[in-house]
């Protein structure tokens, strides 16, 4: 990979950013005028998902493209300015969150709980897409930490959106979990400042490969990520950091819950994979741990780490899977349900830690991007489908609910199609999701892995089987007979259907945009040449000669 100059490639990097932040800003002035908030607001998802769709394309997919850009902000060099990098890993990321937030703003032109705080809505959604951007692009610790904020502090409101005594709870307790965690965060970081003297990822990769050069210890850097590692476990709602999930799930509105399961769960997994391989894989600390059927050994802080996320991983499919099957509403089973997957996705990413072949660990890495989209795509399809059923009957508890497929067969037919990616059926998305899984554990020789990975996939097939048999099977309830289900919605949740389906048919090139990422999370050389850290002396002789700064 090689570094792009300052150019339409370099700009392509903000495009994003500035979009969604206009769209936010554009949606709070037009507060008077719901209409037109919704027109502007649809209008700003779009670009937004063409500008993502041009990253996509003329930085990583392309024949000539480079494979990764650079935003330095206001010119100034890495690692003393704030660096903006996309490459094949984040633009894979963005990619699932314009596919989704696209959607969910469509579902959201139709239907908007509650009253007066509709005018905020839409600033909102935007500002928590703009935290996941930010996270997603850029290239520092501490703007990670911002990022991060920007992403919770819109959440905060909407877990709280309908204002009733179980949403200030839900809340309440959402506030306080993610105030600690951003409290952990904020020493993590600080704690690595003190440590290396950089925040900037590719300076950190730099030195921690060559501590001597450097002056530094790596030991104790590492012991500072582990702060950070919790956190982004937190986030990613991994056990045993899981209780948030369910209360903020349910309070929040579906098209928005759709949105935090969906896209930014794939906030902390980013994190994870980005720091563990991009920037500590090159740190020289012995480690020598045993965990049944598999091996936790070298001279790498990797098997460290993995070590954490096979324990996490292990717990969250188990607790997820026999939370969902006892919940008695669909968004109850969808909330648990997004623990246990979020299980399958961590999985690999512990596998690729403990593999020494680079063959395996980017298998490993790629089965958890497949995973990963296709957990957006089902699970937001799924949280979006409760909103359908709740505007239109009311309720989504399992007693109110029965024969919605007699009543609109398609949005049977697009709940159905979800789950069954859920259970990892052929030809859709999830099927190669959880093939994927399933071979880089074998490849490993992780026998205790596969039987989890075996039991949490009968746990997913017995709790879809009984959200479907209760709600949309048997005879029809007087809600479901007086329900009015809006098209709109239902044809969302149909293209995000056959968008499922299309992905498992013509999985070659997914697959490839998903080694490519892969690549890019490995490569931690093209990463920081891309970034081209300066020394201070460097940046000092550039200004006495007459440098921009």
């Amino acid at each position: 990979m090689i570094a792009t100059p300052v150019g339409t490639d370099s700009q392509l990097v903000i495009a994003p950013m500035l979009i969604v932040l206009a769209a936010a800003t554009a949606t709070l002035l037009l507060g008077r005028y719901p209409r037109a908030r919704a027109a502007v607001s649809l209008a700003g998802g779009i670009a937004y998902a063409a500008a993502v769709a041009a990253i996509d394309w003329y930085i990583v997919l392309a024949p000539d493209a480079p494979g990764i850009a650079t935003y330095q902000v206001g010119g100034w060099p890495a690692p003393f300015g704030i660096t903006l990098v996309a490459d094949g890993l984040s633009a894979f990321m963005l990619t699932m969150v314009a596919i989704l937030g696209v959607a969910s703003l469509v579902f959201s032109t139709r239907h908007l709980p509650g009253g007066e705080e509709r005018s905020y809505y839409f600033p909102l959604f935007h500002f928590l897409a703009l935290g996941v951007t930010g996270a997603f692009l850029t290239g520092d610790l501490f703007n990670l930490f911002v990022w991060f904020e920007v992403m919770l502090m819109a959440s905060y409101v909407f877990v709280a959106y309908s204002g009733g005594p179980e949403h200030t709870r839900a809340a309440f307790w959402y506030v306080t979990l993610n105030l600690v965690g951003s409290a952990v965060f904020l020493l993590g970081v600080g704690g690595i400042y003190a440590t290396t003297g950089t925040l900037n990822m590719a300076d950190l990769a730099q030195r921690l490969a060559e501590p001597a050069a450097y002056g530094l210890e790596p030991a104790p850097v590492v012991g500072l990520f582990a702060l950070l590692l919790s956190v982004f476990a937190l986030k990613a709602g991994l056990v045993p950091f899981q209780f948030w999930i369910p209360s903020a799930y349910r309070a929040a509105p579906p098209q928005v819950t759709a949105l935090l399961a969906g896209a930014t769960k794939k906030v902390g997994i980013y994190a994870i994979i980005r720091l563990t391989f991009t920037v500590f894989a090159g740190a020289a600390v012995g480690v020598d741990l045993s965990l049944p059927g598999v091996t936790i050994a070298g001279d790498s802080p990797l098997p460290f780490i993995g070590a954490a996320l096979f324990i996490m991983a292990t717990a969250s499919i188990l607790v997820g899977g026999i939370g969902a099957v006892g919940r008695d509403s669909l968004e109850g089973v969808f909330a648990y349900s997004s623990i246990g997957q979020v299980g399958f996705i961590a999985m690999p990413v512990a596998i690729a830690t403990t593999a020494t072949a680079p063959g395996l660990r980017k298998l490993a890495i790629v089965a958890a991007l497949v995973y990963a989209l296709n957990h957006t795509l089902a699970k937001g399809l799924l949280f979006l489908s409760v909103g359908t059923v709740r505007s239109a009957t009311g309720t989504s508890r399992f007693a109110d609910l029965g024969g919605l497929a007699m009543r609109s067969p398609p949005l049977a037919i697009s709940v159905f199609v979800a789950s069954l990616a859920l259970v990892g059926i052929p030809p859709l998305s999830g099927f190669f999701g959880k093939f994927l899984v399933f071979d880089a554990a074998a490849r490993a020789r992780a026998g205790p892995v596969l039987v989890v990975l075996l039991v949490g996939s009968l746990l997913t097939i017995a709790y879809t089987t009984r959200a479907w048999n209760r709600s949309f099977w048997g005879a029809q309830t007087d809600a479901v007979e007086t329900a009015s289900i809006d098209p709109v919605q239902v044809a969302v949740l149909a293209v995000l259907a056959a968008t499922i389906v299309a992905v498992g048919v013509g999985f070659e090139p997914v697959y490839e945009f998903a080694e490519i990422a892969a690549d890019a999370a490995i490569d931690t050389e093209g990463y920081v040449d891309a970034v081209a850290p300066q020394e201070a002396s460097d940046l000092i002789d550039s200004s006495a000669n007459g440098g921009n700064h």
